[in-house]
């Protein structure tokens, strides 16, 4: 599973750093033009992986997560492949929205995982798996950024669509799926919706937990879509997507660095306790980015950024892990992934509309607001549980 993982991350994240610069290619636009729809044609995959995500969660608990995984990876497939014959915006904008129909292949191998293993260790082990796609988002968009000055946008495309498709093969002949109905007497084999949503809404800290990934999302992709024009705007044309590649594998660098390590770490202190010290880390290390004057700044506070971003993923994992009963674990994931998915439809729109109206800074601003709202939203959460009951599972 790491390494499909790895080569769907790295395939994915190829495209991101020169995705405005692929905007540019199809038409003579404007600057605002093309950082609006920037953000719209990044966050369109979102919205109908928002829709699916918990229809495949459910369908996952019911059949297995296996062969969600396979049709995902092939759907993915096919889309990018697609995107390399695009001749207008609008057609790769309604490629993207095609594409978030299967985007959630990574959250359906964490669900997957996550059943497999036991929940005394959940952070350590999630933390792990999330290596293989730190490590794959790490080189993906160096290694894009390289093929893309080389080959072109539209051509790059085309081969990453090869990259996806061994995903499929992986999780089809190196994947056993081994069926854990229940892990105890009081829980049932399955559950049906209501049923989920109740067991959410009856746990206050779980039900923040999902609301502060809309938050951290927001913000995090806030900058995703414009990145690669605010290198350009420090550093120059010159190898502009592959400066933009050294930018977003930065954060990739510190993210891999990090995640196992905090994974173990909340499996040992806490998991809500280490998500509020994540989010406020990493709202206080996204501010200083408003007033950098060179890309190696950038590079530096975006290598500290996936320090403080890499455990958020895995650790907020393995706090469901805790909380949901197995038989419903990929429906509450899927709803999480749902609501994450919300973020990111809100964050690159959110994002691109900033920066040309306001400009890069702004941007940098809100997003840390974000993060540090977020920290406190939850901080008051697991205060107030502590205080209403002595003994909270996964505290």
């Amino acid at each position: 599973m790491w390494f499909a993982n790895f080569f769907i991350a790295g395939s994915i994240t190829m495209v991101l750093p020169f995705l405005s610069l692929y905007i540019e290619e199809l038409g003579n636009y404007t600057e605002a033009y093309v950082q609006t729809w920037s953000g719209w044609v990044f966050g369109i995959t979102f919205v109908s992986a928002f829709l699916c995500s918990p229809i495949w969660g459910k369908i996952g608990d019911k059949y297995g997560r296996k062969n969600i995984l396979i049709i995902s990876a092939t759907g993915l497939a096919l889309s990018v492949f697609l995107m390399g014959f695009v001749t207008s915006v609008w057609q790769l904008f309604l490629l993207r929205l095609f594409m978030g129909i299967f985007t959630g292949f990574i959250p359906m191998s964490q669900a997957l995982i996550s059943t497999q293993t036991p929940k005394n260790i959940a952070g350590q082990v999630l933390g792990s798996l999330q290596t293989g796609s730190i490590t794959g988002s790490l080189m993906g968009p160096l290694l894009g950024g390289w093929i893309a000055d080389s080959i072109g946008y539209a051509t790059t495309f085309q081969y990453v669509s090869i990259t996806v498709a061994l995903s499929a093969l992986i999780v089809y002949f190196g994947i056993h799926e081994q069926r854990i109905k229940k892990e105890g007497d009081h829980e049932k084999t399955s559950y049906q919706s209501r049923e989920v949503l109740a067991h959410i809404f009856k746990h206050p800290v779980l039900l923040m937990v999902m609301i502060v990934s809309l938050f951290v999302q927001i913000a995090h992709f806030s900058i995703q879509p414009i990145l690669s024009l605010f290198v350009g705007d420090l550093h120059g044309p010159e190898n502009l997507a592959l400066f933009s590649g050294i930018a977003f594998s930065a954060a990739g660098l510190g993210n891999l660095m990090m995640a196992k390590q905090w994974g173990k770490i909340a499996d040992r202190i806490g998991y809500v306790k280490i998500l509020v010290f994540l989010l406020f880390m990493a709202g206080i290390v996204y501010l200083p980015a408003a007033f950098v004057t060179n890309i190696w700044q950038l590079v530096v506070l975006r290598f500290l950024l996936g320090v403080s971003i890499g455990g958020i993923i895995p650790v907020r994992t393995a706090y469901i892990r805790q909380e949901a009963p197995v038989a419903m674990q990929g429906e509450v994931l899927g709803y999480n992934t749902s609501i994450r998915f919300l973020g990111n439809i809100i964050g690159p729109s959110m994002g691109g509309m900033i920066a040309g109206f306001y400009g890069f800074s702004m941007v940098f601003f809100v997003t840390s607001a974000l993060l540090v709202i977020s920290g406190s939203l939850l901080f008051l959460a697991m205060n107030k549980s502590m205080t209403s009951a002595k003994h909270i599972p996964g505290y």
